[in-house]
């Protein structure tokens, strides 16, 4: 089964010292990327620790397929404590920072301890460098990665970099590289921020030699030519088509549809893109770099989850005000989605649903933990009865733009994910629009062999995260794909998602989360959820509560 290759630097940045462990055998098991970093966190973090303590550890990960030239390959991820959802999480983030890791020899980059000095962190591969930077106390993320080109010559693509949100341990800070590309979800940011650690760097010519099929490139030839709309349009390509299913979340999640959809919508936002943009090695160039000149406006996106939590969820008909909110949230490292549900939560209790201004100074006060963003800072599971509003969260994670009320596969997966309310552990919501083969598709109604499906779909999903593989391969992507690329028989490979799936549950147990944690806000409106789920804990194994049995545990 091909492999990550390199070994383990632990970074204790309170002391200042670097040492390096062997992980290979982690790596013939887990492959690379999430799994790797999750059996790393299970074993290294104590289960009781304090998400914003010295005892946390952040780890970032590539994988085997970060040695090819592949589209869909140029992702990251880092995995930790959540500060957010209070269990373990891993979150990737696109952009150009996975080959630069990979490129120092360093199987994972482990982030341990907390400094007393604001700290940039530069891993190479001759070793690692800590740089006191109390000049860049509150800097933005574009003024940060502007210090780190003037002063060393590094490029955003080789950074990994908080702004003012994750100094001040918001809940949902993210992690940036280069400069608009999000660790998103999850609030690492708060994790590094807990740490001083203002920007981790990577640099180096020690990319392990990991042999990847010659078939990648029939792969990499069809992400080139296919005529796909998110070429044009991203994930928000899709927005139409859920506010015509009653399934667009609006107004703090009280309303399916929105009136002003056009505003906001796939030809909106393409109207406003000027160029195309993409990820390491990518062929499929998905982004969606946009600006509007008559307002000074630039950034990257929306896509459509930030356009729902910025725009229909709060009454928000304008792409361009959409786009304002995202660039602020992208200069302030905060996952963009959590940051707009929270926003809309609270423009909810004080009925100013639209009211860009106050959303614009709510997303600044929020990171610095400023005025009434002190407690939005916390998010809408832990402030939502200070607001007088409906908890529209799991496990602390607010919901992402499928809306589970149409789409029930999706709304047992945002149940039961590990992760909470995320659309990306299972992206069930891809199986229940009419958007796919006859043989795939399921009747987004109803809970018939979903259970089932959904364990399939969070093991490919753990698979695809550990390769690591970008999400949006789907449509290029077949078992004997991946046979092909790593070596390994399609239910081995799945095999691996089990074996991470189930070591974060365990994880979570240990904190105290199980079956009273795997419940939605809108039961009632799904009948026969109670037994999906109980169905869902039985294939995977697990005890009736939602706990993982001793004997379920990887070896």
């Amino acid at each position: 089964m091909l492999h990550s290759k390199g070994p383990l630097v632990s970074i204790d940045v309170g002391e200042r010292e670097a040492s390096e462990t062997d992980i290979t055998q982690v790596q013939r098991q887990y492959i690379g990327g999430r799994g790797v970093a999750t059996r790393l966190a299970h074993e290294r973090i104590p289960f009781d620790a304090d998400p914003f303590g010295p005892e946390n550890r952040a780890v970032f990960t590539t994988g085997p397929m970060q040695a090819s030239q592949m589209s869909f390959t140029g992702r990251t991820n880092c995995t930790a404590l959540s500060p957010l959802t209070d269990g373990l999480l891993s979150s990737n983030a696109g952009g150009f920072v996975s080959r630069h890791l990979a490129a120092t020899g360093y199987g994972a980059v482990e982030l341990a301890g907390a400094s007393d000095e604001l700290l940039a962190v530069h891993v190479t591969d001759e070793g690692v460098e800590f740089e006191e930077v109390p000049q860049l106390e509150e800097a933005t993320v574009s003024e940060t990665v502007e210090y780190l080109e003037d002063e060393h010559g590094i490029s955003s693509d080789q950074t990994a970099v908080i702004g003012p949100a994750g100094e001040h341990e918001v809940r949902f800070a993210s992690v940036m590289t280069t400069e608009e590309r999000a660790f998103g979800r999850g609030g690492l940011g708060a994790v590094l921020g807990s740490k001083n650690v203002k920007a981790v760097t990577f640099e180096g010519d020690s990319a392990p030699d990991i042999e990847v099929p010659a078939g990648q490139m029939d792969i990499h030839r069809e992400a080139a030519t296919d005529d796909h709309i998110m070429k044009r349009q991203g994930t928000v390509s899709v927005m139409d088509l859920a506010n015509e299913m009653d399934g667009l979340p609006s107004y703090y999640f009280s309303e399916r549809s929105f009136e002003g959809v056009e505003g906001i919508n796939g030809a909106a936002v393409e109207s406003k893109k000027y160029k195309k943009a993409t990820c390491s090695a990518c062929a499929f160039a998905c982004k969606l770099p946009t600006r509007d000149e008559e307002r000074g406006v630039e950034t990257e996106g929306p896509e459509f989850e930030v356009a729902m939590a910025f725009g229909s969820n709060s009454g928000v008909d304008d792409i361009v005000d959409v786009m304002q909110s995202n660039e602020l949230c992208d200069e302030y490292g905060l996952d963009a989605i959590s940051a707009g549900n929270t926003i809309a939560a609270y423009l909810d209790a004080e009925d100013e649903f639209g009211n860009t201004d106050l959303i614009w100074e709510l997303v600044e006060q929020i990171a610095h933990r400023e005025g009434v963003g002190d407690r939005l800072a916390e998010g809408i599971g832990r402030i939502h009865d200070d607001l007088g509003v409906e908890n529209w969260s799991v496990k602390n994670m607010d919901f992402a733009a499928h809306e589970g009320r149409l789409l029930h596969g999706q709304g047992l997966s945002y149940a039961v994910a590990n992760r909470g309310a995320d659309h990306m552990y299972a992206t069930f919501y891809s199986v229940e629009y009419p958007l796919v083969d006859e043989d795939e598709a399921m009747d987004p109604a109803g809970f018939d062999g979903k259970p089932e499906r959904l364990v399939e779909r969070e093991n490919l999903m753990a698979l695809n995260d550990s390769g690591v593989v970008c999400k949006f391969s789907r449509d290029f992507m077949s078992p004997e794909r991946y046979e092909m690329l790593f070596g390994a028989d399609f239910q081995d490979l799945l095999e691996v998602g089990a074996r991470t799936v189930t070591l974060e549950r365990h994880f979570n147990n240990q904190r105290g989360i199980d079956e009273a944690d795997d419940r939605l806000p809108y039961e009632d409106e799904l009948p026969g959820l109670d037994d999906a789920i109980q169905t869902y804990y039985d294939v995977r194994g697990w005890n009736d509560d939602g706990t993982v049995p001793e004997t379920a545990l990887p070896a």
